[in-house]
C-alpha cells in the first residue's frame, strides 16, 4: 500500500497538465509554470506516468506553500492533485 494519500474524488480541479512520458524532472517543471496560471485555492491535476514524481511534486508543495491533496491510480498513469497557495 502506498504511503501517499488518495485524492477525494468530489473535488472539483481548474486545469490538468498531461505529463504522461515524461521523466524528472520534466514533471515538476511543467508543474512549476501551470500552477501560475491558477489562482489560490484552485487546484491543478497532473497526469503523469513517472512514480518517482510522487516524491518531487509533494516535497515541492512542502517547500512552496502549496498542497498537494493525494494521487489517484488510472489505466496507464498516475493522476496527482495540488491545491494552489
Amino acid at each position: 500500500m502506498s504511503d501517499f494519500k488518495i485524492f477525494n474524488d468530489r473535488i472539483q480541479v481548474a486545469a490538468i497538465l498531461d505529463a504522461r512520458g515524461l521523466s524528472c524532472p520534466l514533471p515538476l517543471f511543467y508543474t512549476k509554470k501551470e500552477i501560475c496560471n491558477l489562482t489560490s485555492g484552485q487546484i491543478l491535476q497532473i497526469n503523469g506516468t513517472d512514480s518517482g514524481s510522487r516524491k518531487d511534486l509533494s516535497g515541492w508543495c512542502d517547500r512552496s506553500g502549496h498542497k498537494y491533496l493525494g494521487e489517484k491510480d488510472g489505466y496507464d498513469h498516475i493522476s496527482f492533485f495540488i491545491k494552489k497557495g
